[in-house]
């Protein structure tokens, strides 16, 4: 990753807000109910959050309400066809549990995965977790405790709408402008290298290099040599004076990566140069003063008896705690979104991954985090261009099933069906006219629905449309018709598709371009 920006510009640019009231809420029992959408048919809507900012209140989701919004920016609400305008009630209570309420609608109500028609009760440790309400199977929105406002506090590469991620940033920002030492803790694959390329981009030192070291790689016995340099002849085949690699970060930065696997022998040097600056390479004579500013990350536990307190209480001058990906599933949405736009697979699939992939992905704990979840992303992109309908239990070699949390520890009053089974994947020459039909009408005529309802990818069903003899493209009827028979459907697109038999999506863009 290559930053252009000045430095200084850089610096004028952080917003330090880690301690303003505004910024971040007292304590646990001042969170904020949040919903934030993590799938949309819009991608542009994905991200979009809305913050229940009354305890006690209630929260009703429609196609018309709430008003879902970026920072700084005007709120809209869900608008998608598929939603109904009859609500879905969440109601907060004095022990901060929600009961969800679906809509008498004929709109499915799901919550992480599993069908709902009846009153749900969520506990307020359920909502630590994170809660995936799917609405219409074409909407995702993640149910959260917010403890920080929203706000645009961006991180070179480090992803996410939820306050784990904002109050992370806000982290990386603060510490950037200072020379102390970090210690970056997470799980593997939560970003600890991207947080720490962020912080030297910020920093006065972002025009130098970012020196970068695996600790686990070094070799026990070369492991001085490497990190603070040799004379020469100082061991067996040392030909050259070697500067080492905090020579070679002078006046830089040194990301020490998985620095719970230092070589005991290196902790002692390592804590040397922290205290005084000094250090001597392998075989010299003269110490030398290293002017490297350090940054440490670990998925280890530094606290066992294995490593170096000493060492220890030099490097946590700073430490940032980066959360694992379960415990921010409101980001699932805008990082599968950067992953995409990274992802040299995505060419005609763009960002339209089937639903129930997205919602699936939502609700894995996913161990390996980030790095997990972009793996899995490429081979579902991959099944994606063969046809196939990827499903994560394939994906992953997973059998995990959130749903099951509900039923089992939630109080319900009434039914919970569980996710409905993909469906076996067919032959387009399988599927007749009326099957398509049939398909379309089942989901008020929105491609994506049908497809899923077929076992079949989006693009094979655009192949379908295009060759069906009873469906018609948007542009090909007359305008005419088009206004006699929305005028018929007193207004509703999805009337109106159906009674043309046009995709609704296809309808509602054209009727946009076309200022209807």
């Amino acid at each position: 990753m290559t930053y252009t920006d000045g430095a200084e510009q850089r610096m004028n640019d952080i917003d330090y807000t880690l301690t303003s009231p505004l910024s971040r809420l007292a304590d646990n029992t001042a969170a904020l109910l949040g919903l934030t959408i993590v799938w949309h048919p819009d991608s542009q809507r994905i991200g979009e959050q809305f913050i229940a900012s009354n305890p006690s209140g209630l929260v009703e989701i429609s196609r018309f309400l709430p008003l879902f919004r970026h920072p700084a920016k005007e709120g809209l609400a869900l608008g998608y066809g598929g939603i109904s305008r009859e609500a879905v009630r969440i109601a907060r209570d004095s022990v901060d549990g929600v009961l969800i309420t679906p809509p008498a609608s004929r709109m499915v109500v799901e919550v992480n995965g599993a069908e709902i028609t009846e009153p749900v009760y969520l506990s307020r440790e359920q909502l630590e977790d994170g809660v995936i309400l799917g609405l219409g199977r074409a909407v995702l929105i993640c149910l959260h405790w917010m403890r920080c406002l929203p706000k645009h506090n961006p991180a070179m590469g480090f992803i996410g709408v939820g306050s784990a991620a904002i109050l992370a940033r806000d982290q990386i920002r603060q510490v950037a402008g200072t020379e102390l030492p970090v210690l970056l803790l997470g799980e593997t694959g939560t970003g600890k290298e991207i947080a720490a390329r962020a912080i030297h981009a910020f920093s006065k030192r972002a025009d130098a290099a970012l020196v970068t070291v695996n600790m686990a790689a070094l070799n026990e016995a070369l492991a001085a040599a490497d990190l603070f340099g040799a004379a020469k002849g100082a061991y067996t085949g040392a030909q050259n004076a070697r500067k080492g690699l905090f020579g070679e970060a002078e006046g830089a930065t040194l990301f020490l990566d998985e620095i719970g696997n230092t070589p005991a022998s290196i902790q002692p040097m390592l804590l040397r140069v922290l205290e005084s600056g000094d250090y001597r390479p392998l075989g010299a004579q003269q110490d030398q003063k290293s002017s490297a500013r350090l940054i440490a990350a670990t998925d280890q536990d530094l606290y066992s008896e294995g490593f170096n307190q000493a060492l220890l209480r030099r490097l946590e001058s700073f430490i940032i705690h980066l959360p694992p990906l379960r415990s921010r599933r409101e980001d699932m949405g805008v990082l599968l979104l950067h992953l995409l736009e990274a992802s040299k697979l995505q060419n005609d699939i763009g960002n339209n991954l089937p639903v129930a992939l997205v919602s699936e992905f939502a609700n894995y704990d996913w161990p390996g985090n980030i790095r997990q979840l972009a793996h899995v992303l490429r081979r579902a992109l991959l099944a994606l261009q063969l046809g196939e309908v990827p499903r994560l239990a394939t994906l992953a070699k997973t059998s995990q099933n959130r749903s099951a949390s509900v039923n089992e520890n939630s109080t319900i009053s009434g039914d919970s069906k569980p996710p409905m089974p993909a469906p076996p994947r067919k032959k387009l020459t399988e599927l007749s006219e009326d099957d398509v039909v049939r398909a379309m009408e089942n989901n008020d005529w929105y491609i994506q629905g049908a497809a899923q309802e077929l076992g079949i990818s989006r693009p094979s069903m655009y192949k379908l449309l295009d060759s069906h003899s009873q469906i018609r493209r948007a542009e090909q009827i007359t305008m005419e018709e088009i206004r006699q028979t929305l005028e018929t459907s007193a207004g509703d697109v999805e009337a109106c598709a159906a009674l043309l038999k046009t995709p609704s999506e296809a309808l509602r863009r054209y009727l946009k371009v076309m200022g209807v």
